[in-house]
């Protein structure tokens, strides 16, 4: 398939790309990655990012501010499996043609015609761009397997996470060596944290409310963002922090986003799968790891209820094996 989306890519002089909204390095990664892949390729070339930028992520490169979507033009989407959370799409009709290229448990086609590369065996979106460069005539650059490092390391939070393959550390250990990467250099920007954010951190360790299945959740509000001096992505981008507490399986942030009119949700997992409780509740995500977007904080206490009970069957069925053995 990879050789049908580079046809496709060659076809169209206008291309947009886009990622999923609450944009994380790997959906940066992937499509800043691929945009740059693909003018380096084909300079005349008109390819520009859909969605908002973000300052926290200036370390990959330049947001583009795109116009109004003109027709002929080619949408590829990364790291998104579902309509409703792409990031600066209005009408996905509105394009002559759909690529899809995501590592998401799959939930809905494009389009009709749309080509869709899903693999949810891969560490990340950027791994399967890496692997779409790879074996195309697609160029890369050392700002390039950059970008796509910040992806896959952000992703499987340094191949501490069970989406790591061998695959995934053999492209990684031919990416450093060919384009002589500096690790040290890259983790920087990646982990580098204001002081902030470090204390708000802290603050949720804290005030972390445990159920008795264990199952660890806090509510953070606007007025605790505001007397931490920081915005309503940072927790969601500390929770893989969290995921080495004794007896706490299911971890839960739910924070208040006054600016968007809702409640970011991440939601991580060291047993039970939770991916199909989060669709529930406007989001998805991996089995491990996932999100959801509510406006009613009353949602919230429902998802906890239902993530606790998941995580009650699931340590029963533990107990049962271990009982049979």
């Amino acid at each position: 398939m990879f050789k049908d989306i580079f046809e496709l890519i060659k076809k169209y002089q206008k291309i947009r790309i886009a990622r999923h909204v609450g944009a994380d390095p790997d959906a940066v990664g992937s499509t800043m990655s691929l945009k740059n892949s693909i003018l380096l390729t084909f300079p005349e070339k008109d390819v520009k990012l859909l969605g908002t930028g973000s300052n926290r992520f200036s370390y990959f490169g330049k947001f583009d501010k795109c116009e109004e979507i003109e027709e002929d033009t080619l949408l590829i989407v990364c790291d998104t499996p579902d309509i409703r959370r792409i990031d600066g799409v209005d009408d996905i009709n509105k394009f002559s043609d759909v690529i899809k290229i995501d590592h998401h448990p799959f939930i809905e086609k494009f389009q009709d015609n749309s080509l869709e590369y899903i693999d949810i065996n891969s560490s990340s979106a950027s791994e399967i761009v890496l692997r779409l460069i790879n074996e195309t005539p697609l160029l890369m650059d050392e700002l390039i397997a950059s970008q796509i490092f910040w992806g896959i390391i952000s992703d499987t939070n340094r191949f501490m996470f069970n989406n790591s393959s061998p695959d995934t550390f053999h492209l990684i250990g031919n990416l450093i060596e060919k384009y002589q990467l500096n690790i040290n250099k890259l983790y920087e920007p990646l982990y580098l944290r204001p002081l902030e954010e470090v204390r708000l951190e802290g603050f949720i360790a804290s005030n972390m409310e445990i159920t008795e299945n264990g199952v660890g959740y806090i509510k953070i509000t606007d007025k605790t963002l505001n007397e931490f001096k920081t915005d309503a992505a940072a927790p969601g981008n500390m929770i893989g922090n969290f995921n080495y507490i004794d007896n706490v399986y299911v971890w839960i942030f739910v924070t208040e986003d006054v600016k968007n009119e809702n409640y970011r949700i991440s939601i991580r997992s060291r047993g039970p799968i939770i991916n199909k409780i989060a669709e529930k509740y406007h989001g998805g995500g991996h089995n491990f790891a996932s999100g959801a977007r509510i406006t009613d904080i009353n949602e919230a206490d429902l998802l906890i209820k239902e993530l606790d009970e998941e995580l009650k069957k699931y340590l029963k069925k533990d107990v049962d094996l271990s009982e049979d053995k």
